[in-house]
């Protein structure tokens, strides 16, 4: 289970609005077939690991990462195919809460005479899975924040100076942070000031995440890197009501895809903003937005994971903060996170918190 699960790692970011799924054949303690689910969502990790192992499947015991699936969509269920192929034996590490799902799948596999375990590695792919799980119980996708400050929580100096508080080594690990998620999402203050293209670069050739931002007037320039490179890697643009008609249209025919969000004193619902990704089908948001937007997301309670790089540098009071105000009076009421890793990178120091 625990190789099925760094099969399943393969698929994150690429496999939305499907869970990314593992799935190792074994017999006599030989590897048959392995796979995971491939890009798109399809062919999910059972057919790819039963393709690979062909005839000699039968009597093998299937690991899999979640419960295999029992409706008819695009594709024919995993769990028919588990039984036809002649497994004996299927090892579960979750049961599907999809509706459609949801226990079925194990219930078809040992009508058919299949011995079922269940819950192995229960944890482990509780977290692997936290996009897809989120999304699926709670409408939301799951949120990693990423902040790169100096030792004293500055992301830029009073000028707005930010390139690079952090070594090329960091930088690299965020790009293949991207990778793992969904999309990336700036507001758009970060937008106007660092006009990012927010792509995976340095690792090779690879798919893009979609790249989002929350900008409720669509005042950032549909001429900037990221309007200039829309139709080649897909650009989301949130907005809200009063949005004006000629930048809707100008955004549009650059090949954005616009979505109209409610507002709340100006600003764009937070949780609404969220809902409706989670709504496109997106489970793993990367969010690398500044100070307000991260404060926001903070306040609203929509922060799974922080994922903090501090560099060896000090800026003091006059630069710009990590955070913008979370409106706290007392110590109590701060949100408390549990660390989860911690790494070095060059010079700089990794952190992963999550929130409990």
């Amino acid at each position: 289970m625990a190789h099925a699960l760094r099969l399943a790692a393969r698929g994150l970011g690429r496999t939305w609005p499907n869970p990314a799924v593992g799935c190792v054949v074994v017999k006599d303690h030989l590897i048959l077939g392995r796979g995971w689910t491939q890009p798109g969502g399809r062919p999910h990790a059972e057919t790819m690991a039963l393709q690979q192992a062909g005839a000699v499947a039968k009597g093998a015991t299937a690991y899999v990462t979640l419960e295999p699936c029992a409706h008819h969509g695009k594709t024919p269920p995993c769990a028919e195919s588990l039984i036809a192929a002649g497994i004996a034996r299927v090892v579960t590490a979750l049961t599907d809460p999809d509706p459609r799902v949801a226990g079925k799948g194990h219930q078809m596999l040992r009508a058919a005479g299949i011995a079922v375990t269940e819950s192995v590695c229960q944890a482990e792919a509780t977290r692997a899975n936290a996009g897809f799980l989120k999304r699926v119980t709670r409408g939301l996708p799951f949120v990693t924040l990423k902040l790169a400050t100096t030792l004293d929580g500055r992301i830029a100096t009073a000028s707005g100076e930010s390139r690079w508080i952090t070594g090329p080594a960091s930088r690299r690990v965020v790009h293949a942070m991207r990778l793992s998620h969904d999309a990336v999402l700036i507001g758009s203050g970060t937008a106007r000031a660092d006009d990012p293209d927010l792509t995976v670069r340095e690792l090779g050739a690879t798919h893009q995440p979609i790249r989002i931002v929350l900008d409720s007037r669509l005042s950032h320039s549909p001429a900037s890197r990221l309007g200039q490179t829309a139709r080649a890697h897909p650009v989301w643009m949130l907005h809200g009501p009063d949005a004006p008609a000629a930048a809707r249209k100008a955004w549009g025919k650059v090949g954005a895809r616009l979505l109209e969000i409610p507002t709340e004193d100006g600003h764009l619902n937070s949780r609404a903003s969220l809902q409706a990704l989670a709504a496109q089908g997106l489970t793993r948001i990367f969010c690398e937005g500044g100070g307000t937007l991260a404060a926001a997301l903070i306040k609203a309670d929509l922060i799974d994971d922080l994922a903090l790089f501090n560099a060896g540098a000090l800026i003091g009071a006059d630069g710009q903060p990590a955070l913008g105000p979370l409106g706290l009076t007392a110590l109590q009421d701060a949100p408390r996170l549990t660390l989860r890793e911690t790494r070095s990178f060059g010079a700089d120091a990794y952190s992963l918190w999550s929130v409990p």
